[in-house]
């Protein structure tokens, strides 16, 4: 019987050996041509960005709908070219990517899975230092959650989007599921759950059902979690798959988030301005004046020039006069002819107003 498999497999085998080497060969002719870009925009003293997010986010588009009826599927084909990229634009130049560790955290998920594997990583302690990092230049760009499915918005995030000078050039949505690690693989001599307090509140009935003595411990972050967990046997972890291999700590229980859908959105930031990229979205803040119907005036232009909203949130401004900065995402680019009259409208008539940035959709 196994020599008869043996037989029927090894023309099959040899087939896709023959496919590799042609992808392999594809894949070197694509890698010199985007070095060739690199040295005509040098010659021509056109050097810019690295990074061209609705450029990538074209090709992406084009071959998943070129794939439609493919047998390979679309998500891969976004992860599969999407690390083709990450690897041609490594030729060119490096890209230092900053974002919340140390290693094995969600936010290095996100950032691999947006700008791939090809960077240079620069894990940083809060979120606040991935703001710094990137607009002291120590980074290109960086990679911040800014809402959960489960637990709202991530309200650190919120206020450093307010002051920064850096733009929104993307975004990365992931599925979270949280997983419980120790070094040991049980829970005999643990005396303290830990885990950042989103994720501790995204895994409350789980934990209260199953461990309701043990003491939970914020931490700056899931990693930072693991890795003391990876020093110090009385401590478990709430984390993902990814830091219990990074930190060789052991699952004890996968899947502990109370949603089983549970989802963060994560933003890219940077220095550069994305352009029009044919399916995009802009993110902005604004304030109204303190008066009867502002809210409803300053959203009007939207409904009047066909622009949709897909969020519309608040946050108070903390000036103890109970007035609120409205965070908003509205479908286009700010350089579409609709949604820039409905933003000129809306600044107009606005308090505050700050556009944080128009990148192509997810």
């Amino acid at each position: 019987m196994d020599k008869l498999l043996q037989e029927k497999l090894k023309p099959l085998r040899e087939r896709i050996d023959e496919i590799d080497q042609e992808i392999l060969g594809l894949l070197n002719q694509r890698a010199q041509a985007a070095m060739d870009v690199g040295k005509i925009k040098h010659e021509l003293n056109a050097d810019g960005p690295v990074l061209k997010p609705e450029r990538e986010a074209q090709i992406i588009r084009h071959l998943q709908e070129l794939n439609e009826r493919g047998l390979f599927p679309r998500d891969s084909v976004h992860a599969v070219w999407a690390e083709i990229i990450s690897a041609c634009r490594g030729l060119e130049r490096g890209l230092t990517v900053a974002y919340l560790g140390p290693e094995g955290s969600f936010s290095e998920q996100a950032a691999f899975e947006y700008y791939g594997h090809a960077v240079q990583k620069l894990p940083c302690p809060s979120f606040d230092e991935v703001f710094r990092a990137v607009e002291a230049g120590q980074a290109d760009v960086g990679m911040v959650p800014v809402e959960n499915s489960t637990e709202g918005a991530v309200n650190r995030t919120q206020d450093l989007l307010l002051s920064t000078s850096l733009k929104v050039h993307g975004e990365r949505i992931i599925a979270i599921r949280h997983c419980l690690m120790t070094l040991s693989g049980n829970m005999d001599n643990v005396t303290s759950i830990q885990g950042h307090p989103q994720a501790l509140a995204q895994c409350h009935q789980w934990l209260t059902q199953h461990y309701p003595h043990l003491k939970r411990v914020p931490a700056s972050s899931n990693s930072d979690a693991a890795k003391l967990a990876a020093q110090d046997e009385t401590v478990a972890a709430i984390a993902g798959e990814a830091a219990a291999l990074v930190w060789n700590l052991s699952v004890v229980a996968a899947g502990i988030q109370d949603d089983p859908n549970n989802k963060t959105r994560f933003l890219a930031i940077g220095h550069l301005d994305s352009l029009q990229s044919g399916k995009d979205q802009t993110s902005l803040i604004f304030a109204v004046p303190n008066r009867v119907g502002a809210v409803y005036d300053l959203i009007s232009p939207f409904a009047q020039n066909g622009v949709s909203m897909t969020r519309f949130e608040s946050r108070p401004a903390r000036t103890g006069q109970w007035e609120y900065y409205f965070y908003v995402d509205v479908l286009g680019h700010r350089q579409d002819p609709n949604v820039a009259k409905a933003l000129t409208e809306l600044e107009n008539k606005s308090a505050f107003f700050k556009i944080l940035g128009s990148y192509p959709l997810q």
